[in-house]
């Protein structure tokens, strides 16, 4: 009786595990760059933001157009959120102290 029972007891357990491994999904995302360009040190006053073609924007709620036509980086990040775009990461590039500086921000939106 107790050897029934150690056995069920292990076989119960890698169910329970195995059930749980089929349950997890990954989460897939669209990824959507913005290249937004501004002087140095103008405290996020945008000199120009640039969206290429991406499949990533087809079907979505959002344009190209209204992007590009934003001028600060707050209201970037405010518009990508009303969207329910999360920010994800930012890389900066500036060459000389007063060139302007250009930076990728990367969004994603759960597919």
């Amino acid at each position: 009786m107790m050897k029934n029972f150690i056995v069920f007891s292990i076989v119960a357990f890698f169910v329970m595990f195995a059930v749980e491994g089929y349950s997890q999904e990954i989460t897939k995302y669209d990824f959507l760059e913005v290249i937004v360009v501004q002087k140095a040190n103008n405290r996020g006053k945008v000199k120009r933001i640039k969206v290429e073609e991406q499949t990533s924007l087809i079907g979505q709620n959002i344009s190209i157009d209204a992007i590009e036509d934003i001028e600060e980086t707050s209201t970037l990040l405010n518009y990508m959120n009303a969207h329910d775009w999360e920010f994800l990461d930012r890389q900066a590039v500036v060459s000389e102290d007063n060139d302007p500086v250009w930076m990728s921000y990367i969004f994603r939106k759960r597919k």
